[in-house]
């Protein structure tokens, strides 16, 4: 997956992104996963604020 990343943030714009990794703890297990997302750079602090999607 990082080749993607890496490859997508080598095009024009592509430096406008940032991949935010937020742990998320299940309902049901109580054990943590990790949820990767490319944001705009801009809407960073305002993903994170407002939580999962």
């Amino acid at each position: 997956m990082a080749k993607k990343v890496v490859a997508t943030l080598k095009t024009p714009g592509g430096k406008d992104w940032a991949k935010v990794i937020r742990a998320v703890k299940s309902e049901k297990t109580g054990a943590y996963t990790f949820r990767e997302e490319m944001v705009p750079v801009d809407k960073v602090q305002d993903y994170l604020a407002t939580g999962v999607k």
